[in-house]
């Protein structure tokens, strides 16, 4: 028992830091870039980028397993995958925007776009790739949203005080923005070699 639950540990920790779904495979960098102007702002999509990621694997798993498996139509995973995200993110935009209409507004186009989300839809086909047990991927898709928000929220803070600082006239706007990614993903790789989920 003690086993599993450091197997869960270490493939959620991993998730977070060492291999994360933005700073280590590009994934969702769009929204990532987009949307981390503001630290209230990006966490705001973290946290909606969590829940839909984590309750999309809780769907998605047993669908793939259960349903799509067993009748040899693992071809619909795409579809059925997108469907199940398309769902999640109609609810959490409708619960942003009757409880917290700012930052429904501050997300803009960004919060429906969850729905393709290439991070959410990666974590969903890494799984199968994976072979990962059900509170494996769970403990994954966790993982990877934590870490996704994470590092939208630490970008919109080193954005947030760039503000005050002298950036050449050349890189600011996106290319400052691109250093910053890049630099961060050479901080995370710092993590690498502790644990391999590949």
């Amino acid at each position: 028992m003690s086993g599993q639950f450091l197997d869960l540990f270490i493939i959620f920790f991993a998730t977070i830091f060492i291999n994360n779904i933005v700073l280590t495979y590009f994934l969702g960098i769009c929204p990532f870039v987009a949307v981390s102007r503001e630290i209230p702002t990006a966490l705001g999509m973290g946290m909606a980028v969590i829940f839909v990621m984590f309750m999309t694997m809780a769907i998605n798993w047993p669908l793939n397993q259960l349903v799509l498996v067993p009748f040899g139509v693992e071809y619909l995973q795409f579809l059925v995958f997108i469907f199940v995200i398309a769902t999640f993110v109609q609810i959490v935009e409708i619960f942003i925007d009757r409880f917290s209409p700012v930052l429904y507004v501050n997300l803009g186009v960004f919060l429906p776009l969850i729905t393709v989300n290439c991070a959410i839809l990666g974590v969903s086909l890494l799984f199968v790739l994976r072979e990962y047990t059900y509170p494996q991927s769970l403990a994954f898709a966790l993982g990877s949203g934590i870490g996704w928000a994470l590092a939208i929220t630490a970008m919109a803070g080193i954005r947030q005080k760039l503000r005050f600082s002298h950036v050449p006239k050349g890189l600011q706007g996106p290319g400052i923005t691109m250093i910053i990614a890049g630099i961060m993903a050479l901080a995370f790789m710092g993590f690498a070699g502790m644990v391999n989920l590949n």
